[in-house]
């Protein structure tokens, strides 16, 4: 995994052994994820360390898994950024719209503004009339980002703590491999 990226005609094919297909069931899918995408990804995996036995299989399919869940973190993670960044533009609406509003038009006002912070994240020109009025208000894009960072901090960091689990996880897994095949070598000649 440290050489160079190999494209995918020049993967060697590598492929589980029946006797090992018990070991690594089919992985549970979330809604939008492909199970061709994480065959390609554990096929690759599977090619880079080319297993050379029982336990070395085993290792490599728990890479394979471990690699998943960081693409899956990393993809969660986006997720919740766009969501969050929807409701920095809501919460930077509320404050340009609401302010000094009569208190019986303010459930109104606020059905408004759901609305529009909805419509910045699904139309793009809505998106860049609502980024103009908030960039007229001081409200330009580092501000917003600001917020979805303030918003967001205590589920980025539980993101965070997953990602580097299972990236210290992989690791040490990799090291094992390669433990593995140093101590199958050949044993090597003593000093003289």
């Amino acid at each position: 995994m440290n050489g160079l990226f190999q494209t995918g005609r020049a993967l060697t094919v590598t492929e589980l052994p029946v006797e090992f297909e018990f070991l690594a069931p089919p992985p549970l899918l979330l809604p939008g994820e492909q199970l061709e995408h994480y065959q390609a990804l554990r096929q690759a995996i599977f090619a880079d360390l080319a297993p050379r036995s029982a336990i070395e299989w085993l290792l490599a399919i728990d890479v394979a898994e471990l690699s998943w869940d960081i693409q899956r973190y990393r993809m969660l993670r986006h997720k919740l950024l766009e969501t969050y960044r929807q409701k920095a533009v809501e919460a930077a609406l509320r404050r340009i719209d609401m302010l000094g509003i009569d208190p019986e038009f303010e459930a109104e006002a606020e059905t408004y503004t759901l609305q529009n912070a909805l419509s910045w994240r699904c139309d793009p020109v809505a998106a860049s009339e609502i980024d103009a009025r908030l960039t007229t208000y001081g409200f330009d894009q580092h501000a917003i980002t600001t917020e979805v960072y303030v918003q967001a901090r205590e589920v980025l960091s539980l993101f965070e703590g997953l990602l580097n689990a299972a990236q210290t996880k992989r690791m040490l897994l990799l090291r094992e491999i390669r433990n593995q095949r140093f101590l199958s070598g050949p044993l090597r000649q003593p000093r003289v």
